[in-house]
């Protein structure tokens, strides 16, 4: 009976989950380690705040997909005029191509780590050409399945904290009270924790995904309370795993890199190589692991995102379910994105400075795509029954309210 219903509960996760877990890329990864590291415990407390903003700003996209049949960017073309959908994939372009190089060249960096004798631009490459594989010959059923079960590298995360000694106590109180520095720096990292966090790119991800999701169910035609309660179950809990893997990252980097006097990470290598030193050689091990992982879940949410939101704009076929001669156009830009985020580590930029920057500028930009995701939802031509509730106003406008706020407060500071 419990195997049964877990195996229902299984069925129901998909782009919910995947949303989740590409949530916590190697982007988001640096970000948590640097919030740790520079801050100690400070943070903590931003896991559970960005839990109920998570889920009610992806809860919106997922229903608006599942509405029109469309994407956000198709859905913003058909109702609102031109200059905002032009708006909206400038705001979106070089965060996402920045953020897909970034996660490159970290992955390449810690996968030198574990076999020194490959250079990380060998592996940097091979990790582009094998993910180029992957979205160019494998069905979406495929894709779909592959991205489900890469969210178990996450795993790895909760088990770090575990392997060396904690104050439980000073954990909890930082977990439940919020601590906050008015300066430049603090409100920065405030910033990129909300911007990797609640990331633009997502938004548009989970629109598209329900699409797919409920093409290939073969009911994308009978959308009712049924399918939009089971959309509600899959994000939250997909939500709520990003969130307790936030949450086991900052704990990990604030407790162990923190007390061990490492207050600044230049490089993926040297967070990994500060945990070996001061955790183990298991936890720097899992560290790596993890960021390969969760590239590899990442990379193509991010690459499917940038080729959904420029296709729909102009028209062009679109979707990982259509082989490569019906949708060229769409391809192109996967293969484009790639290799330009593959270029941008030869600039000689941190890995982890692009990853932060990326997160960064995903803080800046998000206010004004969720600020139209609202518009959306709660407009009734487009949505018909199924506008927002008042909890998905409250708190999605909360989440407005909340990233404009710290950016501006960060260029005020």
């Amino acid at each position: 009976m419990i195997w049964n219903k877990l195996k229902n509960f299984w069925k129901i996760l998909g782009p919910g989950l995947v949303t989740g877990g590409a949530d916590d890329d190697p982007s988001g990864i640096a970000t948590y380690s640097q919030a740790g590291a520079q801050f100690g415990l400070a943070t903590l407390w931003l896991a559970l705040i960005t839990f109920p903003l998570m889920s009610s700003v992806q809860e919106m996209c997922a229903r608006i997909g599942l509405v029109t049949s469309n994407g956000l960017t198709g859905t913003l073309k058909k109702n609102y005029p031109k200059t905002i959908l032009y708006l909206m994939v400038l705001f979106s372009f070089p965060a996402i191509v920045l953020n897909i190089g970034a996660d490159i060249a970290g992955m390449g960096a810690v996968a030198n780590l574990i076999i020194p004798k490959v250079r990380a631009e060998y592996f940097s490459v091979a990790f582009t050409l094998a993910l180029l594989v992957i979205l160019l010959f494998l069905p979406y059923q495929k894709i779909a399945a592959v991205l489900k079960y890469l969210c178990a590298f996450l795993l790895v995360y909760l088990i770090v904290p575990f392997l060396s000694q904690q104050d439980w106590w000073d954990i909890v109180k930082h977990t439940l009270i919020p601590t906050w520095h008015f300066n430049k720096e603090f409100i920065g990292i405030l910033v990129a924790v909300l911007g990797t966090t609640i990331s633009p790119y997502l938004f548009f991800w989970q629109a598209t995904m329900e699409v797919e999701d409920q093409k290939h169910k073969k009911r994308h035609l009978l959308i009712n309370k049924k399918i939009i309660r089971e959309m509600g179950v899959d994000i939250d809990f997909g939500m709520f795993f990003s969130n307790l893997v936030m949450y086991f990252i900052i704990l990990t980097t604030g407790t162990v890199l923190f007390n061990g006097g490492i207050h600044h990470i230049e490089t993926v290598e040297q967070a990994a190589k500060a945990l070996e030193s001061l955790a183990g050689p298991a936890a720097y091990f899992l560290f790596a692991i993890g960021v390969i992982g969760t590239g590899f879940l990442a990379i193509p949410v991010l690459c499917g995102s940038l080729a959904y939101i420029v296709s729909e704009a102009f028209g062009w076929e679109e979707g990982l379910d259509k082989k490569f001669h019906e949708a060229k156009a769409f391809y192109v830009v996967i293969v484009i994105s790639l290799v330009v985020g593959l270029f941008i580590n030869t600039l000689g930029i941190s890995p982890v400075q692009a990853l932060i920057d990326s997160a960064l500028l995903y803080g800046i930009t998000a206010p004004v795509i969720i600020a139209i995701v609202l518009h959306i939802s709660n407009n009734q031509r487009i949505m018909g029954k199924f506008t927002n509730g008042k909890w998905s106003n409250f708190f999605g406008g909360l989440t407005l309210v909340l990233m404009t706020v710290s950016v501006f407060f960060y260029f005020l500071a």
